[in-house]
């Protein structure tokens, strides 16, 4: 079992930024990979970026060049860089680590992003 705590999130305008943290515990040998995803109000949830263990980073195209993730210690914790942030940028933000023994994917309760205009 894997689980995580998110923080960082908050209430920001338009051209900020915030950085939110994602702290893993339990098995986190078997983590594969750690990510972020993203919920606005009324939309399905959306991949936002991830980290894979060997520091490979994926990100969507609509935060690309914006947001950047980083993990220091490539296991336990992740970070979520968030530059120039925008009033589509508002939304619940969730980690999320993809673990491979078991094969299961772990979320954590979210925190709330938001962008005024």
């Amino acid at each position: 079992q894997v689980q995580l705590v998110e923080s960082g999130g908050g209430l920001v305008q338009a051209g900020g930024s915030l950085r939110l943290s994602c702290t893993a515990s339990g098995s986190i040998f078997s983590i594969a990979s750690m990510g972020w995803y993203r919920q606005a109000p009324g939309k399905q949830r959306e991949f936002v970026a991830a980290i894979t263990s060997s520091s490979i980073t994926n990100y969507a195209d609509s935060v690309k060049d914006r947001f950047t993730i980083f993990s220091p210690n490539a296991k336990n914790t992740v970070y979520l860089q968030m530059n120039s942030l925008k009033p589509e940028d508002t939304a619940v933000y969730y980690c999320n680590a993809h673990s491979t023994i078991p094969p299961d994917y772990y979320w954590g309760q979210g925190t709330q992003v938001t962008v005024s205009s």
